[in-house]
């Protein structure tokens, strides 16, 4: 029997390995849906995730042990698996950051699926690949969280049906399953936060630019508009101007031009209800050239965070760019790409779910104190945003810090309340 080669060595032939990157490139794309105003984006995101996630059984098989190379065609499996994985879960991180009770299914598919061929990777080969060693490294990252990310899932359920039965109907059981699920929360989000050695999504990454040329960036995102009602928006050409110029007006002028932003968007012409955003600038010393000091993406990163966050100024108030997928890219001055700018992904992960881990603790931490159990950790919390050490403040938006002060507030009141009590009760 005659195996397709794996790796391409012939033009003439085909190989195993150029087939599998159509199929993940191509299994990456939003599948057409049917929506209309009042279709629940997430949901479809949702549901659809699982699908992607499915793919990745293509590279999770043991190939037959009589081809040339077993171990190490075995071993690029896995490693590719690893990494697309990576990519999926930074998309699927992008697209379940609402607080709902329903679980980001792609992503625990997942880890379900690489689990074991991921332990076999790590047992055969020691010496891995510094690349491969790094993507196990975003995977151990993600799987912590979204762990957090469950366990918050599961509270906010018990939540919601607690809150379906009047406090004097609820039983004792269901108050302390509630209780027990908010302080796991806590914990396991805690841990991920306050981890030092091993900082969450942060990688020595350096890029050298070795042509006299420029150097530029590129992010390239697929997304939906969603309007604070959790109904879908369907773009047009005003809305697309609209967007692209509030883009460029997330940051100063003097940075558009010393940067050279270039901002487009446009309806995606696989689907009406998606838009596709293009931003180029210019690669400079500590974001994209050299080691990236701030790990949040850089400019490309903070440009789509104000979007995805539904932060922009000049666009309509509360609507948010829902991605569903993203690719950065390191590109040359006639703008063809040379590979991937990878950083700028994982900063943008990080921008955007560490503000969110934090504001889910701060929604869990009134919960327990309305119950009357203050939390342990409420103050750690607390001194990791304002720390100037941690960095954290600076990936917060102005909104997300608004809320952060919010729940403080409302967690201050509620202290003193409950201490209150305590006196008089004393």
């Amino acid at each position: 029997m005659v195996y397709l080669p794996f790796s391409q060595g012939d033009d003439s032939k085909g190989s195993f390995e150029e087939i599998i990157e159509r199929i993940l490139s191509r299994s990456r794309e939003t599948k057409v849906g049917k929506y209309d105003e009042s279709s629940d984006v997430v949901e479809q995101h949702r549901l659809q995730s699982l699908q992607k996630a499915l793919v990745v059984q293509w590279l999770c098989f043991t190939p037959p042990s009589t081809i040339d190379g077993f171990e190490d065609v075995t071993a690029k499996l896995h490693s590719r698996a690893l990494m697309h994985s990576n990519v999926l879960f930074r998309e699927f991180a992008l697209i379940s950051m609402w607080r709902v009770p329903a679980m980001p299914i792609g992503a625990h598919e997942l880890l379900s699926l690489l689990a074991e061929p991921l332990k076999r990777l790590s047992e055969t080969h020691r010496d891995l690949e510094d690349y491969v060693s790094e993507n196990l490294k975003e995977f151990q990252d993600w799987n912590e969280y979204y762990s957090c990310d469950a366990t918050f899932r599961n509270w906010l359920k018990i939540e919601l049906e607690n809150a379906e039965v009047s406090p004097d109907e609820l039983s004792a059981e269901e108050t302390q399953r509630a209780i027990a699920a908010a302080k796991e929360t806590l914990d396991l989000s805690l841990s991920l936060l306050l981890r030092e050695e091993n900082p969450w999504m942060i990688f020595m990454e350096e890029h050298v630019n070795e042509s006299m040329e420029p150097l530029f960036l590129e992010l390239h995102a697929t997304a939906m508009l969603r309007l604070p009602s959790g109904e879908s928006m369907c773009p047009d050409a005003t809305v697309c101007a609209a967007l692209m110029s509030a883009l460029y007006s997330s940051v100063t002028e003097e940075v558009v031009l010393e940067r050279q932003l270039k901002v487009n968007v446009s309806i995606s012409s696989r689907d009406s209800y998606s838009i596709e955003v293009v931003l180029r600038c210019l690669a400079v010393e500590g974001d994209g050239i050299g080691s990236h000091i701030l790990n949040d993406g850089g400019l490309l990163g903070a440009v789509v965070a104000a979007g995805f966050k539904g932060e922009l100024a000049r666009f309509q108030a509360g609507v948010t760019m829902e991605i569903s997928r993203l690719d950065a890219w390191f590109s040359s001055n006639d703008g063809s790409l040379e590979g991937p700018a990878t950083y700028i992904a994982r900063g943008l992960c990080r921008r955007c779910c560490f503000p969110e881990i934090i504001l889910r603790c701060m929604q869990v931490s009134v919960s327990l104190v309305e119950s009357n159990n203050t939390p342990d950790s409420h103050d750690q919390l607390v001194e990791l945003v304002s720390s100037s050490e941690t960095g954290f403040i600076h990936l917060f938006s102005q909104q997300q810090l608004q809320e952060f002060l919010l729940f403080e507030r409302e967690y201050s009141i509620c202290k003193m309340e409950l201490q209150e009590q305590q006196q008089l009760s004393s």
